[in-house]
Protein backbone atom coordinates (compact mmCIF):
# COMPACT_ATOMS: atom_id res chain seq x y z
CA UNK A 1 0.00 0.00 0.00
CA UNK A 2 1.16 3.60 -0.60
CA UNK A 3 2.88 5.22 2.38
CA UNK A 4 0.59 7.88 3.83
CA UNK A 5 2.46 10.91 5.19
CA UNK A 6 1.90 11.85 8.82
CA UNK A 7 0.00 15.09 9.44
CA UNK A 8 2.42 17.70 10.75
CA UNK A 9 0.43 18.17 13.95
CA UNK A 10 1.39 14.63 14.98
CA UNK A 11 5.12 15.29 15.06
CA UNK A 12 5.56 19.06 15.35
CA UNK A 13 5.68 18.98 19.18
CA UNK A 14 8.49 16.41 19.00
CA UNK A 15 10.53 18.55 16.62
CA UNK A 16 9.95 21.69 18.66
CA UNK A 17 11.04 19.83 21.78
CA UNK A 18 14.21 18.57 20.12
CA UNK A 19 15.13 22.07 18.93
CA UNK A 20 14.45 23.64 22.30
CA UNK A 21 16.55 20.97 24.00
CA UNK A 22 19.44 21.82 21.66
CA UNK A 23 19.08 25.61 21.81
CA UNK A 24 18.90 25.75 25.60
CA UNK A 25 18.79 29.24 27.10
CA UNK A 26 21.40 30.94 24.93
CA UNK A 27 20.83 29.64 21.41
CA UNK A 28 23.51 28.44 18.99
CA UNK A 29 26.64 30.12 20.40
CA UNK A 30 28.96 28.67 17.75
CA UNK A 31 26.95 29.59 14.67
CA UNK A 32 25.90 32.97 15.99
CA UNK A 33 29.53 33.91 16.62
CA UNK A 34 30.98 32.62 13.36
CA UNK A 35 28.34 33.01 10.63
CA UNK A 36 27.30 36.57 9.70
CA UNK A 37 23.58 37.27 9.54
CA UNK A 38 22.23 37.50 6.01
CA UNK A 39 24.52 34.82 4.57
CA UNK A 40 22.69 32.19 2.52
CA UNK A 41 23.81 28.65 1.81
CA UNK A 42 22.76 25.53 -0.07
CA UNK A 43 23.44 22.12 1.44
CA UNK A 44 22.68 18.51 0.58
CA UNK A 45 21.51 15.67 2.78
CA UNK A 46 23.64 12.76 1.60
CA UNK A 47 23.30 9.07 2.49
CA UNK A 48 26.68 7.70 3.60
CA UNK A 49 25.40 4.15 3.23
CA UNK A 50 22.61 2.41 1.34
CA UNK A 51 19.25 2.06 3.00
CA UNK A 52 15.62 3.15 3.16
CA UNK A 53 14.72 6.76 3.84
CA UNK A 54 12.15 7.83 6.43
CA UNK A 55 11.55 11.14 8.19
CA UNK A 56 12.04 13.71 5.45
CA UNK A 57 9.01 15.76 6.54
CA UNK A 58 10.31 15.72 10.09
CA UNK A 59 13.76 16.93 9.05
CA UNK A 60 12.24 19.61 6.84
CA UNK A 61 10.18 20.93 9.74
CA UNK A 62 13.26 21.20 11.94
CA UNK A 63 14.82 23.62 9.45
CA UNK A 64 11.62 25.57 8.86
CA UNK A 65 10.93 26.06 12.56
CA UNK A 66 14.28 27.81 12.92
CA UNK A 67 13.61 29.98 9.85
CA UNK A 68 10.50 29.86 7.68
CA UNK A 69 12.53 31.03 4.69
CA UNK A 70 14.40 27.73 4.44
CA UNK A 71 13.51 25.75 1.32
CA UNK A 72 13.66 21.95 1.68
CA UNK A 73 13.53 19.98 -1.58
CA UNK A 74 13.39 16.18 -1.31
CA UNK A 75 15.13 14.24 -4.06
CA UNK A 76 13.67 10.94 -2.85
CA UNK A 77 10.52 10.04 -0.92
CA UNK A 78 10.13 8.28 2.39
CA UNK A 79 10.20 4.56 1.70
CA UNK A 80 12.74 4.92 -1.11
CA UNK A 81 15.77 2.63 -1.25
CA UNK A 82 18.85 4.77 -1.89
CA UNK A 83 22.49 3.79 -2.58
CA UNK A 84 25.45 5.11 -0.64
CA UNK A 85 26.31 8.59 -1.86
CA UNK A 86 22.78 9.46 -2.92
CA UNK A 87 21.55 12.99 -2.34
CA UNK A 88 18.37 12.56 -0.33
CA UNK A 89 17.33 16.21 -0.29
CA UNK A 90 18.69 19.71 -0.75
CA UNK A 91 18.12 22.53 1.67
CA UNK A 92 18.80 26.20 1.10
CA UNK A 93 18.24 29.41 2.98
CA UNK A 94 19.86 31.44 5.76
CA UNK A 95 23.12 29.71 6.66
CA UNK A 96 22.60 30.27 10.38
CA UNK A 97 19.29 28.43 10.29
CA UNK A 98 20.72 25.48 8.36
CA UNK A 99 23.56 25.02 10.83
CA UNK A 100 21.40 25.51 13.92
CA UNK A 101 18.79 22.97 12.83
CA UNK A 102 21.28 20.47 11.39
CA UNK A 103 21.67 18.17 14.38
CA UNK A 104 17.99 17.93 15.30
CA UNK A 105 17.05 17.30 11.67
CA UNK A 106 19.71 14.61 11.26
CA UNK A 107 18.90 12.94 14.58
CA UNK A 108 15.36 12.33 13.41
CA UNK A 109 16.24 11.47 9.82
CA UNK A 110 19.08 9.07 10.64
CA UNK A 111 17.14 7.27 13.36
CA UNK A 112 13.93 6.88 11.40
CA UNK A 113 15.79 5.84 8.25
CA UNK A 114 17.63 3.26 10.36
CA UNK A 115 14.31 1.82 11.56
CA UNK A 116 13.00 1.75 7.99
CA UNK A 117 16.18 0.11 6.68
CA UNK A 118 16.18 -2.57 9.37
CA UNK A 119 12.52 -3.30 8.68
CA UNK A 120 13.12 -3.52 4.95
CA UNK A 121 15.91 -6.07 5.49
CA UNK A 122 13.62 -8.40 7.44
CA UNK A 123 10.73 -7.88 5.00
CA UNK A 124 13.06 -8.88 2.17
CA UNK A 125 14.21 -11.93 4.12
CA UNK A 126 10.66 -13.33 4.30
CA UNK A 127 9.69 -12.43 0.74
CA UNK A 128 7.71 -15.26 -0.83
CA UNK A 129 5.94 -16.12 2.43
CA UNK A 130 2.66 -14.68 3.64
CA UNK A 131 4.02 -13.53 7.00
CA UNK A 132 3.93 -9.79 7.66
CA UNK A 133 6.69 -8.15 9.70
CA UNK A 134 5.21 -6.05 12.51
CA UNK A 135 6.69 -3.83 15.20
CA UNK A 136 5.71 -3.72 18.88
CA UNK A 137 5.24 -1.21 21.71
CA UNK A 138 8.99 -1.43 22.46
CA UNK A 139 9.54 2.09 21.19
CA UNK A 140 11.63 5.05 22.31
CA UNK A 141 9.48 7.00 24.81
CA UNK A 142 7.83 9.88 22.99
CA UNK A 143 8.78 8.70 19.50
CA UNK A 144 6.26 5.92 18.95
CA UNK A 145 4.28 7.69 16.25
CA UNK A 146 7.45 8.33 14.24
CA UNK A 147 9.05 4.93 14.77
CA UNK A 148 5.90 3.09 13.78
CA UNK A 149 5.67 5.31 10.70
CA UNK A 150 9.28 4.38 9.87
CA UNK A 151 8.38 0.69 10.12
CA UNK A 152 5.68 1.28 7.52
CA UNK A 153 8.19 3.16 5.35
CA UNK A 154 10.34 0.03 5.44
CA UNK A 155 7.50 -2.17 4.23
CA UNK A 156 6.44 -3.50 7.64
CA UNK A 157 3.15 -3.19 9.49
CA UNK A 158 2.19 -1.98 12.94
CA UNK A 159 1.05 -3.96 15.95
CA UNK A 160 -0.78 -2.15 18.75
CA UNK A 161 -0.15 1.58 19.01
CA UNK A 162 -0.89 1.55 22.72
CA UNK A 163 -2.73 -0.17 25.51
CA UNK A 164 -6.05 1.25 24.38
CA UNK A 165 -6.53 -0.08 20.84
CA UNK A 166 -6.58 -3.85 21.42
CA UNK A 167 -6.41 -6.44 24.18
CA UNK A 168 -3.20 -8.47 24.44
CA UNK A 169 -3.22 -10.94 27.30
CA UNK A 170 0.37 -11.66 28.35
CA UNK A 171 1.84 -14.29 30.66
CA UNK A 172 1.68 -12.00 33.70
CA UNK A 173 -2.01 -11.31 33.10
CA UNK A 174 -2.62 -15.05 33.01
CA UNK A 175 -0.55 -15.64 36.14
CA UNK A 176 -2.48 -13.04 38.13
CA UNK A 177 -5.86 -14.17 36.76
CA UNK A 178 -5.04 -17.75 37.71
CA UNK A 179 -5.40 -19.43 34.33
CA UNK A 180 -5.77 -18.68 30.66
CA UNK A 181 -9.54 -19.29 30.51
CA UNK A 182 -10.23 -16.87 33.35
CA UNK A 183 -8.02 -14.18 31.84
CA UNK A 184 -9.72 -14.44 28.44
CA UNK A 185 -13.21 -14.50 29.96
CA UNK A 186 -12.53 -11.35 31.94
CA UNK A 187 -11.06 -9.62 28.89
CA UNK A 188 -14.06 -10.57 26.78
CA UNK A 189 -16.45 -9.22 29.42
CA UNK A 190 -14.58 -5.94 29.70
CA UNK A 191 -13.79 -5.24 26.04
CA UNK A 192 -16.10 -3.47 23.64
CA UNK A 193 -17.59 -5.28 20.66
CA UNK A 194 -15.05 -3.72 18.26
CA UNK A 195 -11.99 -4.58 20.35
CA UNK A 196 -9.98 -7.60 19.24
CA UNK A 197 -8.41 -9.95 21.76
CA UNK A 198 -5.04 -11.67 21.42
CA UNK A 199 -3.55 -14.04 23.96
CA UNK A 200 0.07 -15.05 24.43
CA UNK A 201 0.70 -18.78 24.67
CA UNK A 202 3.95 -20.52 25.53
CA UNK A 203 2.89 -24.11 24.93
CA UNK A 204 0.76 -26.08 22.50
CA UNK A 205 -1.51 -27.08 25.39
CA UNK A 206 -2.23 -23.41 26.11
CA UNK A 207 -2.88 -22.89 22.42
CA UNK A 208 -5.49 -25.65 22.38
CA UNK A 209 -7.28 -24.04 25.32
CA UNK A 210 -7.16 -20.62 23.67
CA UNK A 211 -8.80 -22.01 20.54
CA UNK A 212 -11.90 -22.88 22.56
CA UNK A 213 -12.35 -19.36 23.92
CA UNK A 214 -13.08 -17.31 20.80
CA UNK A 215 -9.99 -15.11 20.82
CA UNK A 216 -9.05 -13.34 17.60
CA UNK A 217 -5.30 -14.01 17.58
CA UNK A 218 -2.61 -15.97 19.40
CA UNK A 219 0.92 -14.80 20.14
CA UNK A 220 3.20 -17.83 19.88
CA UNK A 221 5.95 -16.68 22.21
CA UNK A 222 9.52 -17.96 21.93
CA UNK A 223 8.50 -21.22 20.26
CA UNK A 224 10.89 -23.27 18.18
CA UNK A 225 10.37 -23.54 14.43
CA UNK A 226 9.05 -27.06 14.94
CA UNK A 227 6.58 -25.88 17.58
CA UNK A 228 5.47 -23.01 15.36
CA UNK A 229 4.74 -25.43 12.52
CA UNK A 230 2.69 -27.60 14.87
CA UNK A 231 0.87 -24.54 16.20
CA UNK A 232 -0.07 -23.32 12.72
CA UNK A 233 -1.39 -26.79 11.89
CA UNK A 234 -3.44 -26.89 15.10
CA UNK A 235 -4.93 -23.45 14.43
CA UNK A 236 -5.83 -24.40 10.88
CA UNK A 237 -6.57 -20.84 9.82
CA UNK A 238 -9.21 -20.28 12.46
CA UNK A 239 -7.49 -17.19 13.85
CA UNK A 240 -4.40 -15.03 13.36
CA UNK A 241 -1.07 -16.51 14.39
CA UNK A 242 1.82 -14.31 15.50
CA UNK A 243 5.36 -15.49 16.17
CA UNK A 244 7.58 -13.50 18.51
CA UNK A 245 10.87 -13.82 20.34
CA UNK A 246 14.49 -13.10 19.33
CA UNK A 247 13.73 -12.83 15.61
CA UNK A 248 16.52 -11.69 13.28
CA UNK A 249 16.89 -11.37 9.52
CA UNK A 250 18.69 -14.71 9.62
CA UNK A 251 16.01 -16.59 11.56
CA UNK A 252 12.96 -14.89 10.03
CA UNK A 253 12.81 -17.00 6.82
CA UNK A 254 12.48 -20.28 8.71
CA UNK A 255 9.86 -18.75 11.01
CA UNK A 256 7.90 -17.41 8.04
CA UNK A 257 8.06 -20.82 6.36
CA UNK A 258 5.99 -22.29 9.20
CA UNK A 259 2.96 -20.40 7.86
CA UNK A 260 2.45 -17.88 10.65
CA UNK A 261 0.56 -14.74 9.72
CA UNK A 262 2.68 -12.22 11.63
CA UNK A 263 6.23 -11.98 12.92
CA UNK A 264 6.64 -9.30 15.59
CA UNK A 265 10.05 -7.80 16.29
CA UNK A 266 10.80 -5.35 19.10
CA UNK A 267 14.34 -4.40 18.13
CA UNK A 268 13.16 -2.76 14.91
CA UNK A 269 12.16 0.25 16.99
CA UNK A 270 14.22 0.01 20.18
CA UNK A 271 17.61 -1.05 18.81
CA UNK A 272 17.85 -0.49 15.04
CA UNK A 273 21.14 1.21 14.10
CA UNK A 274 20.92 4.58 12.42
CA UNK A 275 21.30 5.09 8.69
CA UNK A 276 24.28 7.41 8.35
CA UNK A 277 23.18 10.61 6.61
CA UNK A 278 25.17 13.83 6.56
CA UNK A 279 24.59 17.47 5.68
CA UNK A 280 27.18 18.67 3.15
CA UNK A 281 27.78 22.22 1.95
CA UNK A 282 27.69 22.74 -1.81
Amino acid sequence: MPLTPLPQIMFEPLVRGALLEDLGLAGDLTTNAIVPAGISATMSLVARQSGVIAGLDVAALAFRLIDSHVVFEPVHRDGSHVPAGAVVATVRGPACALLTAERAALNFLCHLSGVASATAAVVEAVRGHKAQIVCTRKTTPGLRVLEKYAVRAGGGSNHRFGLDDAVLIKDNHIAIAGDIRTAIARARAGAGHLVKIEVEVDTLDQLKIALTTGVDAVLLDNMSVEQLSQAVAIVGGRLITEASGRVTSATAPAIAATGVDLISIGWLTHSAPILDIGLDSE
